[in-house]
């Protein structure tokens, strides 16, 4: 396996500062084609783009942008390493040089430090991009998620890209496998959103218990699926949420749950809670609150969030579990100071 120096290391990273400084072009967002560079200035100028895709439940698909958030201080990868054919990688430095070299005002540090990058890759530790052996390995180019590339974990893929061998493991973190597309699938997941039936609905009483529930119908189980298709790879992994209860805070200390802790575990039929119905004003909700007190002129933010458990399978027979997630939301709730009503 042929591998980097120290100095093509830090001629990547000045062709990296480039892409800061001049950005000649922007890429565009995860799934789509390299080639596809609008002219016109980003930071990521010389950011190789993403060519995994995602299908399924995914953010944007419904509408919105609901996504699950980890329980405890796991996230999933910000950034990664994904295989590219010698003819891809040659390609994809060639158009950089061209491009940042013809470039009407280019600053000549940028075009200097691309020249540096192109001469290791073609004269340099790698002869003409390794097309002489390119059906013994690929290129390995580190890739940013576009929604997070200001976080620090963004930063931390920043091994120029290097040649691997076929069979051999790269010698990276992040390294994409079915479980990184699997944990990559998790921050694309958009759940329903978490807002739960009442009863009194809006406007309750003081004293009275208010049952709460949510619909099986709206709240099973949704799952994405991340799929890469490069180098030689084809792999997949799914990645599926299911709920598994629901958390009732009232927005005051001033109330009283239903249970006591203020968990609502999922029914056998996927509900969660149960409907109120006539004749059940005498009973005490599976889930539910009570307020003791008013609102007065104004209401009590309620926050229902739901637990999702969050499980994977990947090619190869892989699968496993992932760190559960929540998503919860606020409701307004009105509560009057009436201490006994008739249902």
């Amino acid at each position: 396996m042929r591998v980097l120096t120290r100095r093509a290391a830090g001629m990547s990273a000045l062709v990296l500062a480039f892409g800061t400084f001049a950005g000649p072009a922007h890429a565009k967002g995860p799934g789509q084609s390299e080639s596809e560079i609008d002219v016109g200035g980003s930071r990521s100028g010389t950011a190789l783009v993403s060519k995994i895709t995602y299908s399924g439940s995914t953010k944007g698909s419904g509408g919105g942008s609901r996504g699950v958030t980890p329980v405890g201080d796991w996230t999933p990868p910000a950034c990664w390493y994904e295989p590219r054919s010698a003819e891809e990688f040659a390609k994809y430095v060639e158009d950089m040089f061209t491009e940042t070299v013809n470039t009407p005002g280019q600053h000549s540090y940028a075009k200097t430090s691309v020249g540096m990058f192109r001469d290791e890759y073609k004269d340099g530790t790698y002869k003409n991009y390794n097309l002489d052996e390119k059906d013994e390995g690929n290129f390995w180019v580190a890739v940013q998620d576009e929604d997070r590339w200001m976080e620090p974990e963004a930063q931390l893929c920043d091994e120029p890209p290097f040649w691997v061998e076929n069979g051999d493991a790269p010698p990276v973190r992040n390294a994409v496998t079915p479980q990184v597309l699997a944990e990559l699938a998790y921050n694309q997941i958009q759940l329903p959103a978490t807002e739960v039936t009442l009863a009194p609905a809006e406007t309750t009483k003081v004293n009275l218990p208010t049952w709460a529930w949510l619909d099986r119908a709206t709240f099973k189980e949704v799952s994405v699926t991340a799929q890469l298709n490069a180098g030689g790879f084809n792999i997949q992994a799914t990645t599926t949420a299911r709920p598994v209860s629901l958390r009732l805070e009232p927005g005051t200390a001033d109330a009283e749950t239903y249970p006591a802790s203020g968990e609502c575990a999922l029914n056998d039929d996927g509900s969660i809670g149960e409907p109120y119905a006539k004749g059940k004003a005498d009973r005490t909700p599976p889930c539910g609150l009570k307020y003791l007190r008013s609102s007065g002129n104004g209401t009590f933010g309620l926050q229902a969030t739901v637990t999702w458990e969050i499980t994977w399978t990947g090619s190869g027979g892989t699968g496993g579990d992932l760190p559960a997630g929540t998503f919860g939301a606020d409701q307004a709730v009105t509560v009057q100071e009436i201490q006994s009503v008739n249902r």
